[in-house]
């Protein structure tokens, strides 16, 4: 039986085609995508086509957006065995991340995909990233879908979503997961990793969340950073949770005026989530080194190998249930979609 895939396009660089007449770039009208990939019809699914409007350039990603697309899939769900996300490259990562949270009990592929190059340009890498995240999508085993959580495609690579980051604005594989495998590669054919993939169908149905607290604050430490720029920061009304880029292994300054300050933050209720700035792999290890001590006794907590875009929009989400502060501290060290190895 053929499966049933909605590609939903959200905008971005991938729905880009040049107007023949003044050879501008203007977005492209998704009803007529055959046109510019006809080999979509060699794929064993029928495949159906909605925008999601407004459309937005991936730099106006905001939780608003997330919102609207979470529930466009709750809507369709029942009616489809996969979706495909058309989304710019720029908040891709965040995206998806935030998708993993919001979509509970999912038991079928969502991927995201995009481009480098405009669909309508000659060596737009958008058509193979369409077509392979398409074939993914329709893929199963033993009866079930393949794929059962939300992922990026790009490039040959398979990605569970929460775990990337876009690593490159210029070349095609513009995204890495340095703390978890790639889900499947594809090449002649496609080949999974096994290990790494996780049926989660329990036959309980789909459930959207759709609070999302953006009190959150994301601060990169580095060398000389003022304690009154952090204070600034951290005195913002209703602020609720603190994003930490932290250096290595989770390590930070000595200097006492800068861990008063996030004491006694932490005193009044922000949430500290400690993350590393080393992007190509590791993980927070609190207490590993002397310069982690300090964070840990003003109750900052690991987020050991998550990215920042699975922390920040991890925040928002528990954070958006209105579950008690220690609850959240507990779930930020623990995976609930995948998105850190413990």
């Amino acid at each position: 039986m053929k499966k049933k895939i909605l590609i939903i396009y959200t905008g971005g660089t991938i729905g880009m085609i040049q107007n023949q007449e003044n050879g501008a770039l203007e977005p492209f009208e998704f009803s007529d995508i055959y046109s510019q990939l006809p080999m979509l019809k060699l794929i064993n699914g029928d495949i159906d086509f909605k925008t999601l409007l407004p459309l937005i350039d991936s730099s106006d990603t905001n939780p608003d957006f997330w919102i609207r697309l979470a529930n466009f899939i709750g809507e369709n769900y029942n009616n489809y065995d996969g979706f495909v996300i058309l989304h710019g490259t720029d908040t891709m990562a965040y995206t998806a991340s935030a998708l993993s949270f919001m979509l509970e009990n999912l038991a079928k592929p969502v991927i995201l995909t995009g481009s480098q190059l405009p669909l309508g340009v000659v060596r737009s890498d958008g058509r193979d990233n369409i077509m392979a995240a398409v074939e993914i999508a329709t893929d199963e085993f033993e009866g079930e879908p393949r794929i059962q959580e939300v992922c990026i495609y790009f490039e040959n690579g398979l990605y569970r979503g929460n775990r990337t980051y876009k690593a490159n604005a210029e070349k095609f594989n513009a995204f890495a997961s340095p703390n978890f495998h790639k889900i499947a590669k594809v090449g002649v054919s496609i080949t999974y990793n096994l290990s790494d993939i996780h049926y989660k169908n329990t036959g309980l149905p789909l459930i959207v969340h759709t609070e999302l607290d953006s009190h959150i604050a994301l601060i990169k430490l580095y060398p000389g950073i003022q304690t009154q720029m952090l204070r600034s920061v951290l005195t913002i009304p209703d602020l609720h949770g603190v994003v930490l880029e932290t250096f290595g292994a989770g390590n930070a300054p000595s200097d006492e005026n800068f861990l008063s300050l996030i004491k006694e933050a932490s005193e009044k209720g922000i949430v500290f989530v400690n993350v590393s700035q080393c992007k190509d792999g590791g993980s927070v290890k609190m207490g590993l080194y002397e310069a982690s001590v300090g964070l840990n006794k003003c109750g900052v907590v690991s987020g050991a190998d998550m990215t920042t875009e699975a922390a920040v929009s991890k925040l928002m989400y528990l954070f958006g249930t209105k579950m008690p502060i220690e609850e959240i501290k507990y779930w930020l060290q623990r995976p609930i979609r995948g998105e850190m190895t413990v």
